[in-house]
């Protein structure tokens, strides 16, 4: 697993590349303030609901929380089940 600070993140976003950015808060945190990501809460990725990024599996994936902590705990999901390519995240509140 990689992780990236929110500066260089932030980088990556003002500069305009197109990133798949997958937030794993819950809904009422992402209603609240997101950056544009994908909403998929962590819980469904354990419950394995990963439909939404299947097609990602190849490509690599920003996930990002409020803390670090959720975001790591998915990278590390997805490493253990074989669907790690470049996957990072993002190392404290975005």
């Amino acid at each position: 697993m990689q992780t990236i600070t929110v500066d260089a993140l932030k980088e990556i976003l003002d500069a305009g590349k197109k990133i798949n950015l997958v937030d794993v808060r819950e809904p009422h945190e992402h209603a609240e303030f997101n950056v544009g990501g994908l909403l998929l809460p962590l819980g469904n990725l354990q419950s394995m609901q990963i439909d939404e990024i299947e097609d990602l599996k190849n490509e690599k994936i920003y996930f990002y929380c409020r803390s670090g902590n959720r975001s790591g705990q998915a990278c590390l999901l997805l490493e253990k089940i074989g669907r790690a390519s470049c996957r990072e995240r993002v190392s404290s509140p975005v």
